[in-house]
């Protein structure tokens, strides 16, 4: 029997829909009628010792569009030396912020709470699902949960305000990659960018004003930190670094703040390739030497905070500023799954969602 399934608010009121005409004994039956949408992130490992973090690693640093470094060369790096290497420290500083209530980073914690958030705003018009892009929840299985409460039209949702093909391509990447194994695939579309969307802008300022009048001094200096790519993915046409250096200008102008007070940088490169400049860490230690005593970061790149916001900027780049000279600093939380966060995540499945809904 194919059946059509309507909004749990409309069930009451109205007869459940179905095919009349003759089909098949052995026909299976398949559900229809309803939207999904599905958050993605990038990813997380299911625990902090070895193996878990060999998985994660092995999984994201596997990816081509993540590490575009030929084949022939990277394999023997990857799986000889960074797979040997890397799982410990990496793992003890995911332990640094580890969810220990709940057994799971924090990017999956906020992840959840932003879908079950959205959810409750959207009602039940739609069905609201979250998948990573490396690790669990994976992607083709919350794509296939989907259509099994007859979600045969899905929009994903990529919650990368920024485009670049290392996150929110690859996100496309997965997806798809399900679809090709489907018989009867749903309609999909992919929502866009936002980095310069208004209510995502005046919610990253609001969020900076809040922030700041928490804190018991004034800072200096306000850096903007986003996550570094290699140079070289820009020279060959990605848009993510000119989209970030909008997205930075566009919140210092909400704000009224000087490009001497309020600066863009990115962070997290490894590697001995130039990534995009200039370094949030270099500038960080630049800014104490020289005598700024009070600083504050924001990553409005990140939707949830994770390993690099809460281990890297909180943590070691405190670390770097106090270490230098530097007296205060203060790291700026992302919007996660707070008002601020879902009222931009809302406004973006809102505005694709136009024509379904």
């Amino acid at each position: 029997m194919t059946e059509h399934v309507a909004p749990t608010s409309l069930q009451d009121s109205m007869p459940l829909q179905t095919n009349t005409a003759p089909l098949p004994a052995e026909h299976p039956p398949v559900r229809w009628g309803r939207i999904g949408v599905l958050l993605t992130n990038l990813g997380t490992p299911e625990g902090t010792s070895y193996w878990p973090m060999r998985r994660y690693l092995k999984e994201f640093l596997s990816d081509r569009r993540v590490i575009e470094v030929p084949r022939l060369i990277w394999w023997p790096l990857l799986n000889l030396i960074i797979l040997t290497k890397r799982p410990g420290p990496k793992g003890r500083d995911y332990a640094s912020v580890w969810n220990t209530e709940r057994d799971e980073g924090p990017l999956k914690t906020i992840t959840r709470g932003q879908a079950e958030g959205l959810q409750a705003a959207m009602g039940d018009s739609v069905v609201v699902d979250w998948a990573m892009r490396y690790g669990k929840p994976e992607m083709d299985k919350r794509i296939q949960a989907l259509l099994d409460q007859g979600c045969d039209r899905i929009l994903l949702v990529p919650l990368y305000p920024q485009y670049a093909a290392a996150t929110s391509a690859t996100a496309c990447d997965q997806a798809f990659k399900a679809l090709m194994k489907m018989r009867w695939q749903p309609t999909l579309r992919v929502s866009a960018p936002y980095h310069d969307d208004p209510v995502y802008i005046e919610a990253i300022a609001t969020s900076i004003r809040e922030g700041l009048a928490k804190l018991d001094f004034e800072p200096e200096v306000i850096l903007t930190s986003f996550h570094g790519v290699p140079k070289s993915y820009l020279l060959k046409g990605d848009p993510y670094h000119c989209q970030c250096v909008k997205t930075g200008r566009l919140v210092r102008e909400a704000l009224g703040f000087s490009a001497e007070k309020m600066r863009t940088t990115f962070q997290s490169r490894f590697g001995n390739e130039e990534w995009l400049r200039p370094y949030t860490d270099e500038t960080v230690q630049a800014l104490a030497k020289s005598g700024v005593k009070r600083m504050a970061i924001v990553a409005p790149g990140f939707s949830a905070d994770c390993l690099e916001t809460l281990e890297e900027l909180d943590g070691e780049n405190r670390h770097y500023f106090e270490d230098n000279g530097g007296e205060h600093f203060a790291y700026i939380p992302c919007l996660n799954d707070g008002a601020l966060g879902l009222k931009v995540i809302e406004t973006v499945v809102r505005r694709e969602l136009q024509g379904w809904l």
